[in-house]
Parts: C-alpha cells; sequence; structure tokens
C-alpha cells in the first residue's frame, strides 16, 4: 500500500538502534524510559546529520510507564527544540511496532519527512497504580495490571492466556521447551560474533556502562528447563523457562521519505510496503497475527511467505508463537535468526521496535535484496504485522 511511484511519499526506515535489554531490576534498573529513549533520539539525529528543527514528530510506544508523555519528555531530554511535538503510543507490547506504522503513514500522507518512532519500556520504573477504595474504610488496593477486556468475555492474565493457547492449539511441554532453548542458543551466538553490535547503543548507568542484554543464557539446556515448574496453571506447560522475562530497554527508527534518503545520501534502507492488526479472543490472545496476516495478504496478494526472508516474531512465549506459526505455515527454524525475546527479553511497549531494529541489522548485511515481516501478539487480544523491503539507496542531489 506504499506510493512507490512518488519517492516523496514513499516511506522508509534509515536508522535504527535499541539499548541493551535489561532484566527488570538488573542492569538498566536505575534509568528512566525517557531517557533510554532519548539517548537513542540524539544518537540516530547526529549519526543521520538532519536539521534538529526539521524533525515533524517523535512517536514513542509504552505500555506500563505512561504517566506522562513520555515521547514529548524524551524528546525535550535529547535536546531536540521545543518547537518538535512528540506523542506517546499505547496498543500494549505492539505499542513500539505502532509508533513505526503510524510514522510510515505520516510519510504515506505527505504530512512530514522526519519521523522518530520507536518504543520505550521499564519495568523496574513501572509506577504503581492504586484502586480506590470500594467502601467505606477499604485501604487503597494496587492494581497489577490495566483491564484489557470486559469481564464477560474473559480477561485472563498473560500467562494464563498462554496456557489457553497451548491446549486450544495443542502445542506440547516439549516443543515449547526445545523453541525456548534454540532462543537462547541463537541469542549467544549473536552476542559472541558480534552480531548485535552494530544496533546497540551502551547505557550509562550509576555502575558503569552497560553494552550487552543481560538475558540470553549460555547455560541453557533441555534438562534444566525440563526440570522447571508450571507458573500459571497446575499441570500446565508454560513456564518461566519458556516464557519471555520482565525487561526495561528502548529501539528507536528514522522514518522519512525516499526522496529525502536520497538527498542525505544514505546507503541503505528498509522501504515499509504496509502493515496490518486484527483483533481475537482475547482468552487466546497469542494468535492476533494470524488474523493480522490474513489482513495483510488480503491487501497485497503477491505477498508470499515462503519467499520472505527474514521474520521477526515476538517471543512473548513459546505457545503462542508456535500457536501463531504453525496456521501460518511458517517453520519456526525460519523466525528469529538471532534469538527472540524468549533469550533477550521483552521491554513490552519497546519490543515492536526492537523487531524493527533487528530486521534492520540483518536485512543491512544480507548480499542480496531481501524482504522482511515483523510480527507480534498483543495484549488484549490483537496481532500485528509489518512488512518491509531492502533497499540500496541511490543518491541525488
Amino acid at each position: 500500500m506504499n506510493a512507490s511511484s512518488d519517492p516523496t511519499r514513499t516511506p522508509v526506515v534509515i536508522a535504527a538502534l535499541r539499548t541493551p535489554i535489561g532484566r527488570v531490576n538488573g542492569s538498566l534498573a536505575a534509568i528512566e524510559p525517557a531517557s533510554l529513549a532519548a539517548l537513542l533520539i540524539d544518537r540516530i539525529v547526529s549519526d543521520v546529520g538532519i536539521n534538529r528543527n526539521e524533525i515533524d514528530d517523535v512517536l514513542l510506544g509504552n505500555a506500563a510507564n505512561s504517566a506522562g508523555n513520555l515521547a514529548r519528555l524524551a524528546a525535550l531530554e535529547a535536546g531536540l527544540p521545543v518547537s518538535i511535538p512528540g506523542v506517546t503510543v499505547d496498543r500494549q507490547c505492539g505499542s513500539g511496532l505502532e509508533a513505526i506504522v503510524l510514522a510510515a503513514r505520516q510519510v504515506q500522507a505527505g504530512a512530514g519527512q522526519y519521523y522518530l518512532a520507536g518504543g520505550t519500556e521499564s519495568a523496574s520504573r513501572a509506577h504503581i497504580r492504586l484502586r480506590p477504595p470500594l467502601a467505606r474504610g477499604e485501604e487503597l488496593q494496587p492494581v497489577k495490571r490495566a483491564r484489557m477486556a470486559p469481564d464477560f468475555i474473559g480477561d485472563p492474565d498473560m500467562g494464563v492466556a498462554a496456557e489457553n493457547v497451548a491446549t486450544a492449539c495443542g502445542i506440547s511441554r516439549e516443543r515449547q521447551d526445545q523453541f525456548a532453548l534454540e532462543s537462547h542458543r541463537r541469542a549467544v551466538a549473536a552476542q559472541i560474533t558480534g552480531r548485535f553490535a552494530r544496533e546497540i547503543v551502551p547505557v550509562e548507568t550509576p555502575t558503569g556502562p552497560v553494552a550487552n542484554d543481560d538475558c540470553p543464557r549460555a547455560n541453557a539446556s533441555a534438562e534444566t528447563l525440563a526440570r522447571l515448574k508450571p507458573v500459571f496453571v497446575r499441570d500446565g506447560t508454560v513456564t518461566a523457562g519458556n516464557a519471555c522475562p520482565i525487561n526495561d530497554g528502548a529501539a528507536v527508527v528514522l522514518v522519512t521519505s525516499l526522496a529525502a534518503a536520497r538527498r542525505l545520501g544514505v546507503p541503505f534502507a528498509l522501504e515499509f510496503i504496509d502493515a496490518a492488526t486484527a483483533g481475537v479472543d482475547p482468552n487466546l490472545l497469542g494468535l492476533g497475527p494470524v488474523p493480522a496476516m490474513a489482513r495483510l495478504r488480503a491487501r497485497n496478494p503477491t505477498l508470499d511467505i515462503d519467499k520472505v526472508d527474514f521474520i521477526e516474531f515476538n517471543e512473548a512465549f513459546a505457545s503462542q508463537v508456535l500457536g501463531s506459526l504453525d496456521p501460518l505455515g511458517i517453520s519456526p527454524e525460519r523466525v528469529n535468526r538471532d534469538g527472540g525475546a524468549i533469550a533477550l527479553g521483552h521491554p513490552y511497549g519497546a519490543s515492536g521496535a526492537i523487531l524493527v531494529v533487528r530486521l534492520f541489522s540483518q536485512m543491512l548485511a544480507a548480499v542480496t535484496k531481501s524482504e522482511g515481516l515483523a510480527m507480534m501478539g498483543v495484549g488484549g487480544g490483537m496481532g500485528a504485522v509489518a512488512h518491509f523491503r531492502s533497499l540500496r539507496v541511490r543518491h541525488t542531489a
């Protein structure tokens, strides 16, 4: 659905960076989410060399920290002029991807030419929310999480929903554990070989600089995963080993037009082709990518999943990834070449943007022209997918 015939309205990602991903109360616990994003904003603007006054907007996703407009706060903290606005997007764990899609749609509409978009999250710094008393004399009660569906439909916790998916789709404990183990193996291999180095901006913390993700485990094994007990449902199959950890982190990209990319002389870009979202039963919320992909393919009938070179799928739970990949006919071996959120971590509002950063890095390194998909299930019973194509940008004056 892009206006490829008009380079001034063809959206492209020309820079993509992320912070390391920290475990909750881990290496990044002292850093506010706006500060994580501000670090990336400043770095991208400096690296690309655009005029800060020409930035049209800053769009950031967030799920747990948005007691205010984090995007505006991050923009100001990054030293952008006070004239540059900001907007915070909440599609729960799809927020970072949604922010990038919204930026691309702005370029397609001709509304502007430079958008900083992504997501930021800090589970460590999340505000404690209190529910007002329902009766006189009752104390304030902490709110565990926001409601995502009315009670008459069902609003299960994420782990319970992952168990529902495992049961409904017949995903065994063994398959979930094997998928999780492979995620750690791939992530550890990527760390050792430096495949994350291009995309990670180190973060200065009170205890020193942090340059690597906290969570990939070199000592993960089938035996250790098999010993873990179910966490959410008695006699269930979802464990701490085949589910994502809780995390802090941020990811930001620069979205502009192909015409602007050519003027800047950047050598590489990801062309945004199209994106789609769809809803599912909140009790089976992890299966949202299936109808989202159906919507994307209905608008783009030439899209052949079998010919997509890179697929980044957010690994909230192994059960929901496998439960979505099976009906889509996607082999798990094709997904997350350098590991996914089970190993790297899932900083909710940033995770969708991290998928795009990962696609950018992998497709930049590819020798030939390639296509990529970012895919994720979203809290509340939704799914989101976005389609990209790599471009070697031809410079014009």
